[in-house]
């Protein structure tokens, strides 16, 4: 009976240690949100993440439609309706291109990421004009195209964009025409019915945001190239590139998008112009999604983060019961095999250590880099634990030799927060490892005689 006994009051312990180990999960959640809150502060007084629409060339007309109508006394007289429309052309080409330069901007212990696009943007297009036999009565007034591009924040065009039409410079003005959203534009001359308007154009810009791009392929044929310095780069959107290289100097990718992969036409004329670009994170760091594009079909990249420490350490605090329970048996089968009793307090006390670890690790790694302070709480912990070991139980070699198991299990947790890839099958292998080491140890135990055994004072 007193055996049983043990075993709830050590299960007891086991579920109140979840208690603070959930108060420092939701500690690590509040410091991720005020990250959250850094990037953005720094994204409304710099730029937000950016997106990059265009060229797009539509040509305004109205149309004049006289009929005849009766008026409120019955008489028929002659009325001019005027019918407002407009052609949306596409460019047959479009070839964008440029380095990406990142850089960091520090607000109180959060480093966020931004970057400076120097962008060249250049687009063909043929676009024939209708030529249509109107019937009579019916008179066509053809107004002013406008060529226009789209950002997601203007606020990120760091000088005047420059535009040529045909290697000629023409001026640009803001907004994107009779379109809501933000981008600039120019007014071309008014054409003439069935003319065919043939234009070579290019746009110079650099534009800055904050960690993450995207570029919509509107184009009956898109190319995209990136590179950048920035060695950690994330890519999203709906298409990936064709061609990447990453390495010790950074990156380069190579889009190529036919307008029959994707449907970014259809969805700019059902009035999506610009991606409403995302690079929100969930609580504890992990991305909700790679870069989300809202609306419209995009090639994106965003400049990640190698170690966020909130991610690392949210998913070290989900290994924290696992620690508490093993060590919790090793106490539990130390105390049966010895005869040496531990008392429930001493296993609280053990248990609030191994929480504290998760704290340690979570303040120290928004000072010092990710694997010092991962270093430093670990040795913390470890020699706070084999200290106390050694007086409850009474020996210095038992506590070294517990401080050794935990090392064991800190160094085998590292392993799995910097193997994200191969996470699940190292840990699957360390749990049976630990299974077999206590099958092991206790395979010639007599549970009936410990049941029924009383434990002696030492």
């Amino acid at each position: 009976m007193r055996l049983w006994l043990k075993v709830f009051l050590v299960l007891g312990m086991t579920l109140a240690i979840l208690i603070p180990l959930l108060l420092i999960r939701g500690v690590i959640n509040d410091r991720q949100s005020y990250r959250n809150q850094a990037v953005a502060s720094i994204a409304r007084s710099y730029a937000g993440a950016q997106a990059f629409t265009g060229p797009v060339l539509v040509v305004p007309y109205t149309d004049f439609i006289e009929t005849d109508e009766k008026d409120e006394k019955g008489f028929v007289r002659r009325v001019v309706r005027e019918e407002a429309g407009r052609w949306t052309y596409f460019p047959t080409t479009l070839d964008v291109r440029g380095p990406l330069k990142p850089s960091t901007r520090r607000l109180g212990l959060h480093e966020v990421r931004v970057y400076e696009w120097q962008a060249q943007a250049k687009a063909d297009f043929r676009a024939e004009l209708p030529k249509l036999a109107l019937p009579a009565g019916h008179t066509r007034k053809i107004g002013r195209p406008w060529l226009s591009y789209g950002f997601a924040d203007v606020r990120g065009l760091l000088s005047t964009p420059v535009l040529r039409i045909d290697g000629a410079p023409v001026e640009v003005e803001e907004g994107m025409g009779s379109r809501d959203g933000g981008g600039v534009h120019t007014r071309l001359a008014v054409p003439e019915p069935g003319q065919v308007l043939s234009l070579r154009t290019q746009l110079d810009f650099n534009l800055g945001g904050t960690e993450s791009l995207a570029l919509v392929p509107l184009a009956k044929s898109n190319r995209f190239a990136i590179q950048s310095s920035w060695q950690h780069p994330r890519f999203g959107g709906s298409f990936l590139p064709r061609t990447r290289d990453i390495g010790a100097q950074g990156f380069s990718a190579d889009w190529q998008v036919s307008s029959l992969a994707t449907s970014a036409q259809r969805q700019f004329l059902d009035g999506k112009t610009v991606p409403s670009v995302e690079g929100s994170e969930m609580a504890g760091g992990e991305r909700a999604d790679t870069v989300a594009t809202g609306g419209i079909d995009a090639v994106a990249v965003a400049l990640v983060d190698p170690v966020n420490v909130y991610s690392q350490a949210d998913r070290a605090s989900k290994y924290g019961l696992l620690f508490v329970l093993l060590t919790f048996i090793g106490f539990f089968i130390f105390e049966l095999i010895k005869q040496l009793p531990i008392h429930p307090i001493q296993y609280g006390l053990v248990g609030l250590a191994l929480a504290i670890f998760f704290l340690l690790l979570v303040s120290l790694s928004e000072h010092i880099a990710f694997a010092w302070a991962y270093l430093a709480a670990s040795v913390a912990c470890i020699g706070l634990l084999g200290f106390y070991l050694s007086a409850v139980l009474r020996s210095v070699g038992r506590g070294l030799g517990f401080a050794a198991m935990l090392a064991t299990l800190y160094a085998a947790l590292y392993g799995l927060l910097v193997s994200e890839d191969n996470a699940l099958v190292m840990g699957a292998g360390l749990l049976f490892l630990i299974l077999a080491a206590v099958m092991v140890i206790t395979r010639k135990v007599d549970w009936y005689q410990l049941a029924g055994s009383r434990p002696l004072a030492r």
